[in-house]
């Protein structure tokens, strides 16, 4: 299992994928506000999406767990 997570602080605004979605490596998974600047989270590996730990509105930090793959 992979746990893809934030790689800065910000506000989570789109999440693109649901539970049960097949990525692939490099596939946008998240999208994340910071400074008035929209940067899009990729999958690290490909796998199948397993949980979703944060919802559109949430603020993350750097590090925290965006979602989990299988």
């Amino acid at each position: 299992m992979a746990t893809i997570t934030s790689n800065m602080a910000g506000t989570i605004i789109e999440i693109p994928v649901s539970v049960g979605d097949a990525v692939e490596e490099g596939q946008d998974v998240a999208c994340l506000e910071s400074m008035k600047m929209q940067m899009y989270i990729q999958a690290e590996t490909g796998g199948t999406v397993k949980a979703i730990k944060v919802s559109p509105g949430d603020f993350v930090n750097e590090g925290d767990p965006i979602l989990e793959l299988e």
